[in-house]
């Protein structure tokens, strides 16, 4: 299990991977449009999102940082620029934190398989903390 902290940004992620680049010396480990991913009729684009980043990640020093845009109609606010993305390597225990985190909190974001996830969910704990459970593929 792997905890790293995720900005959502209001459309200028990649201002930010640029401004990070020259502050920290950040690298580019990559960077994902809306473009590049495979629609859902669960969660439909609006036009002329395509450029904006679904995810990037940089990394400092040895530390991992992910990023994207919100989700396009669901703009960032105070108070939820940063989630906590929890990356595990199984399906069941992915199912099992997000319930338990669920339990008195509020689901954002059913866990479900997705295009570039077995099981992918968003959830705001009963704290008002929110984390992303983020299972990797196995290849």
């Amino acid at each position: 299990m792997k905890f790293s902290p995720y900005l959502q940004l209001n459309g200028d992620t990649k201002e930010a991977i640029e401004f990070y680049e020259n502050v920290f010396g950040a690298r580019k480990l990559g960077v994902m449009t809306f473009g590049d991913i495979p629609t859902s009729p669960d969660f439909p684009l609006p036009p002329n999102v395509d450029h904006l980043v679904a995810h990037a990640s940089i990394e400092i020093d040895g530390s991992t940082i992910m990023l994207a845009d919100t989700f396009p109609g669901q703009p960032s606010e105070e108070g939820n620029l940063v989630i906590i993305c929890i990356t595990l390597d199984d399906k069941e225990q992915a199912h099992e934190i997000f319930e338990a985190l669920a339990e008195d909190g509020q689901v954002e974001m059913p866990i479900a398989e997705t295009s570039f996830s077995p099981a992918f969910g968003v959830v705001k704990d009963k704290f008002g903390v929110r984390f992303q459970i983020y299972t990797e593929l196995n290849e």
